[in-house]
């Protein structure tokens, strides 16, 4: 029997092999329409790319018609080069130059030779094609934008590179594909997928119809639409407000978690990333390194928080038990701690927590935070315990929102004071500026904007999102998850209080809204640069936060100008006339509205043009 065993396993594994070899070359053909035949021609059908709408349905994104000129180089022949390049405005090293690329790609596949040709330059290559062996037009379509605003939440279209068609077999030399914003987030879904045609063609390289009868053919299937949860009018107001300005407003709806207005400034026109001179116009951008227009600063920018971090500092003194609303700090136009160490401040008098948060005294909350490091024996266990409080608000980590950058800020814990004290001796008083947001704290505007969705909320938060809707699908699932935070719902009216007082009597009582009650909080944070290698203090950065309607939030928002001064001369107003403009949609404070956006900061930046600010990419 044993003898018969490994005779009968090669001849059944030889059998196996005989047929599927039989499978493959005779029944199933279609590995030979995959590979490199120079007998059967590949012609990709593009589809329209989605369309992309506002929250209330206004066309923000579309399409246009385009013509590239494709190459197969292994059909080039008889070619009058000085005649094509004539036609093309190029030169002969142009030429040269693009058909070895397209030959290192591959001699008998289809290479991009020329993208995006105008409507006029496609009529005269047209009429002369057919002496241009090898080349042939392929039709796709370019976004056209209906607006002038937003370009860091479209992103842009571009050509895929090597890396890209290595990592996705999808993608062919001379295809596009969508970076940044939500053209790379929801690539799939907008791009929708190319037809593929197969075409036979005789001894002669002529064509005599679809490769077996059409069977391997498939149709384009057109992109989705998407709905994005922008307000557009919103966007164009706060992109006018920062018009020769530096920073970022984020507007969230705080029930949602929609992001309503996402603005970063400067910005720049989508529709210079379009077209022939995407390239130009991209590299003009992209080596602006004084004012960084692709930069995005709400997402990106990691600034120290300031005065509006006050807010976290209440709400864990509160949850811990170490004070409560009627919990009174002397001031006396500053606070002393430790061994002779003064924090300064613009208050005289007793503070319970409303007027500490009336009055943005830093006496209170110095007091506060003193409080919270100081109720556990050990100073690492106090200050992990303030840590993971003020994480379960969504600050100092990545939030999950679908757009494909950001950065997370940071929350010190234990783990990072013990690297700079490695002997100890580290506590409430060596960390206390972290009580008024000028210590190891750096929070992103969007971080700013959804802690007042948390507070609006009463303790919770959703996921900020740019996706309303896709066609045909759901959105995904987290950004319809509750994060709750660890601060019982209670605590937060009392400091809601104190942030609706904060208009009606204390720092922003010049901001004030007709029939509207806004909560909200200055800020202003210390900016220094680096100027000839010496660090500088320049002109503090202004910052606001805020919500409204104060019992019924519709938009938490949080604004940030780079040397705007303290927090209620430019951030503040600007935050009060998005809210009145979104809110009520209209404004009436017509003289604020003028002087903001007429208001430019260029004289500043120019102040320190060779420097870096400390505050940013940290």
């Amino acid at each position: 029997m044993r003898k018969y065993l490994l005779p009968g396993l090669v001849i059944l594994f030889s059998a196996v092999l005989l047929l599927r070899l039989f499978y493959l070359q005779i029944v199933d053909d279609s590995f030979k329409i995959k590979s490199e035949n120079n007998a059967i021609k590949i012609k990709y059908d593009y589809p329209e790319r989605g369309y992309i709408f506002d929250r209330n349905g206004q066309l923000l994104v579309s399409n246009q018609r385009s013509y590239d000129i494709m190459v197969i180089p292994r059909e080039v022949k008889n070619l009058d080069t000085l005649e094509f390049c004539r036609l093309l405005n190029i030169s002969k090293k142009d030429f040269d130059k693009k058909l070895k690329k397209a030959i290192i790609w591959s001699p008998r596949l289809p290479s991009l030779f020329m993208p995006q040709l105008t409507k006029r330059e496609y009529a005269v290559f047209q009429e002369k094609m057919n002496r241009f062996q090898g080349f042939y037009i392929q039709k796709r379509s370019l976004r056209s934008y209906e607006v002038d605003v937003a370009a860091n939440v479209f992103g842009y279209i571009t050509q895929v590179n090597d890396r890209i068609i290595e990592k996705n077999p999808y993608y062919k030399s001379g295809d596009l594909i969508g970076l940044q914003g939500v053209e790379q987030t929801y690539e799939e879904q907008l791009r929708g997928i190319k037809g593929v045609k197969y075409v036979q063609r005789d001894r002669y390289n002529r064509e005599i119809g679809p490769y077996k009868d059409g069977i391997y053919d498939t149709i384009a299937q057109q992109g989705k639409d998407l709905h994005i949860t922008l307000d557009i009018e919103l966007q164009k107001y706060g992109e006018a407000l920062m018009k020769n300005k530096r920073g970022g407003i984020v507007a969230i709806e705080p029930k949602t978690g929609e992001i309503l207005a996402l603005v970063t400034a400067p910005s720049y026109d989508p529709a210079l990333l379009v077209g022939r001179d995407r390239s130009k116009n991209y590299t003009k951008l992209y080596r602006d390194s004084i004012a960084k227009p692709l930069y995005d600063r709400g997402l990106l920018a990691e600034y120290v928080p300031g005065s509006t971090f006050k807010i976290m500092t209440a709400l864990v003194g509160l949850q811990e038990g170490v004070i409560d609303e009627n919990t009174t700090f002397f001031c006396r136009n500053g606070f002393y701690y430790g061994r002779g160490a003064f924090m300064g401040c613009h208050d005289v008098g007793s503070n319970n927590l409303n007027e500490g948060i009336t009055k943005s005294c830093n006496t209170y909350f110095g007091n506060v935070y003193l409080r919270s490091i100081a109720k556990y024996v050990k100073s690492a266990d106090a200050m992990n315990i303030w840590s993971d409080h003020i994480k379960s608000m969504g600050m100092g980590k990545f939030l999950g929102y679908d757009l494909p950058t950001g950065r997370k800020g940071h929350i010190p814990n234990a783990k990072f004071y013990k690297r700079y004290y490695p002997n100890g001796g580290w506590g409430g008083t060596t960390t206390v500026s972290n009580a008024i947001g000028q210590g190891e704290v750096l929070a992103t505007p969007i971080q700013l904007a959804n802690m007042m969705a948390v507070v609006a909320n009463r303790g919770y938060y959703y996921t900020p999102h740019i996706i309303k809707k896709i066609e045909g699908n759901p959105i995904d699932k987290k950004f319809r998850t509750k994060h709750v935070s660890t601060i019982d719902k209670k605590h937060f009216e009392p400091v809601i209080r104190g942030l609706l007082d904060v208009f009606r009597r204390g720092t922003a009582s010049r901001l004030q809204v007709d029939s509207l009650d806004i909560c909200g909080k200055t800020g202003t944070a210390e900016n220094f640069a680096k100027i000839n290698g010496k660090k500088t203090q320049l002109t503090d950065h202004s910052i606001f936060v805020a919500f409204a309607p104060a019992n019924d939030p519709k938009i938490a928002i949080a604004v940030f100008v780079e040397n705007g001064y303290f927090g209620a001369r430019i951030a503040g107003p600007i935050a009060s006339l998005m809210i009145e403009k979104y809110v009520k949609g209209k404004v009436k404070r017509v003289d604020m509205e003028k002087r903001m956006l007429e208001y430019s900061l260029e004289p500043e930046y120019a102040k320190y043009i060779s420097g870096q600010p400390f505050s940013i990419n940290r």
